[in-house]
């Protein structure tokens, strides 16, 4: 299964036989990505706390960047100077910009939305911006990412109100024709349309089949993961990977709990992009496939184990558990390692998972993460149900 365009070719290398789960080759005008892939945050051009280069030694092949505040800082001037983000940060590998639709939903008090797009209130210094879809996509043609998204309307997760969510649905697939139509670097930048519809399957199916007949080289879906219960959150997963296009990339965006990537790549979903990782460290806490260990509790004061023993990352070869608590709440250089060992961790399983699916192996090795995370076997009905649609029954031996 192979789908190609001058700037993205798709192309599928080996599928599970027992769920939606696939390895894919995704080469982006700055760099060949495989998939499943989780994307790393960096809002203004940067991670907190890492510089590129070890991004790079991560094996980080595409992180993410925030066009409203890209936009807002440094601004589309200096952006045009230096010649693109790539450029402005140093970084040679690729990039995906969202669209500023996210913030209706974070800066909802300093915004206003109409049909003609957004109207912010910048938290900088209290001037007005007009973002509309035209706006945002001029500022991702600036940016220079891979890949770029359409502006949709963005309403909270658990919003009830049935009017507002339609008119957010449907504005959304009448914002993607204006992005589309104002692209101007499509042999260069991909937009990828994204699913809206919240918790309907009624317009999440709609939204899904309107954005399939557009020529494009990949998809979203949105409008999850914002305080839903799991329960609700992976049909919506699975309507959308169910009915868009297989033969192109599908992006949940916002997703980065490990077992939240796990259910989902079964579920069908090629990539993901989530602050958690880098935000997670900023508070002391360590990803391991347990969980987490928040390193802050006196438990681990003289703990002089590494946060992950099969961990390779460069913070549990040198440091201690033990170490990491005597400084996590003193000194800016624990937000750092932390940081470092978690998007380790991200990239380490995301590799796991492409691994088993090459080898035929994904299923049992989805029934021995989950095991390990619930020994007791009381498994959240979620997950249980969730991974039985698409065939692996992680109550059997």
């Amino acid at each position: 299964m192979v789908n190609t365009s001058k700037a993205l070719t798709f192309t599928v290398q080996s599928e599970c036989k027992h769920s939606r789960a696939r390895v894919a080759i995704m080469k982006l005008p700055h760099y060949d990505v495989q998939t499943p892939v989780f994307m790393p945050v960096g809002t203004q051009g940067t991670m907190k706390g890492l510089l590129t280069d070890q991004l790079e030694n991560l094996n980080c092949e595409i992180i993410l960047g925030n066009t409203y505040h890209l936009g807002n800082r440094p601004g589309v001037d200096v952006l045009k100077k230096v010649g693109g983000l790539h450029k402005f940060m140093g970084w040679n590998r690729a990039l995906l910009t969202d669209s500023g639709g996210f913030q209706m939903v974070s800066l909802l008090k300093l915004a206003e939305i109409t049909e003609e797009g957004v109207k912010f209130r910048s938290p900088y210094d209290d001037s007005e911006i007009m973002l509309t879809p035209e706006k945002s996509i001029e500022i991702q043609n600036c940016i220079g990412a891979d890949i770029v998204m359409q502006l949709d309307d963005v309403v909270q997760t658990t919003f009830q109100d049935y009017d507002r969510i339609k008119e957010a649905t449907e504005r959304t697939s009448r914002w993607l024709d204006r992005c589309l139509k104002a692209h101007k670097r499509p042999s260069e930048q991909n937009i990828f349309p994204i699913v809206q519809g919240l918790l309907n399957p009624e317009l999440r199916r709609k939204s899904a089949e309107e954005h399939i007949t557009k020529d494009v080289n990949g998809f979203a879906i949105g409008g999850l993961s914002g305080g839903e219960a799991k329960d609700d959150f992976w049909p919506m997963v699975s309507l959308g990977t169910e009915i868009l296009d297989k033969s192109k990339p599908r992006y949940l965006m916002g997703v980065g709990l490990a077992i939240d990537l796990l259910v989902c790549v079964a579920l069908g979903v090629d990539m993901f992009d989530c602050v958690f990782p880098t935000r997670t460290a900023r508070f002391g806490c360590a990803l391991v496939n347990k969980g987490q260990l928040n390193l802050k509790q006196k438990q681990f004061e003289s703990d002089l184990n590494p946060i992950d023993s099969d961990c390779e990352c460069t913070t549990c070869a040198n440091y201690t558990r033990a170490y990491l608590h005597c400084i996590v709440s003193v000194e800016t250089v624990a937000c750092h390692l932390i940081s470092v060992h978690n998007i380790a961790f991200q990239m380490r399983l995301m590799r796991t998972m492409r691994e088993n699916i090459k080898q035929g192996t994904f299923p049992k090795f989805v029934k021995k993460f989950v095991n390990e995370i619930h020994p007791d076997k009381n498994f959240p009905t979620w997950i249980n149900n969730s991974l039985l649609s698409v065939g692996i029954n992680i109550l059997e031996d």
